[in-house]
């Protein structure tokens, strides 16, 4: 969620500030009545109403590196992300991990269909993953006995 404008900020404390109560600002600009306290006492406390930095450090690859990465993508579509961390690193000289990787292919947009050869979740039985222990129920399919 985005932060509200300064010019928004202003008006707000400004409306306070000219005798009008929390819950009416509130309602005249569509935020929380907490909102409208929060602002006010951040106007009293520091003298301003500028927004605060958002938490969190810079993507390790950045967005003018983007271009870049969707070509390798495009490049080698079927490479899993370790195969695109060690094909960045040749090319780019920069260590990223897969978690990285996985990050920054979604935010170019990129989407990762199922595989064929990798199978797909099924009720069990006894030579699936889910439930392999139970044995075989009626007809010789998993389920109950």
């Amino acid at each position: 969620m985005r932060a509200y404008s300064l010019d928004l900020r202003e008006r707000i404390v400004a409306a306070v500030a000219a005798g009008e109560t929390h819950p009416a600002v509130a309602r005249r600009f569509g935020v929380a009545v907490a909102t409208v306290g929060n602002y006010v006492r951040l106007q009293r406390t520091t003298g301003r109403l500028a927004p605060r930095p958002r938490p969190g450090g810079q993507p390790e690859i950045g967005p003018a590196r983007y271009p870049r990465l969707a070509a390798q993508v495009r490049a080698d579509p079927d490479a899993t992300l370790a195969q695109h961390c060690v094909t960045w690193a040749e090319a780019e000289g920069q260590l990223v991990s897969v978690s990285t990787m996985g990050r920054t292919i979604a935010r170019l947009g990129w989407t990762w269909k199922k595989n064929a050869g990798r199978g797909r979740a099924g009720r069990g039985g006894a030579g699936g993953v889910a439930g392999g222990d139970r044995g075989l129920g009626p007809g010789g399919r998993g389920g109950p006995r």
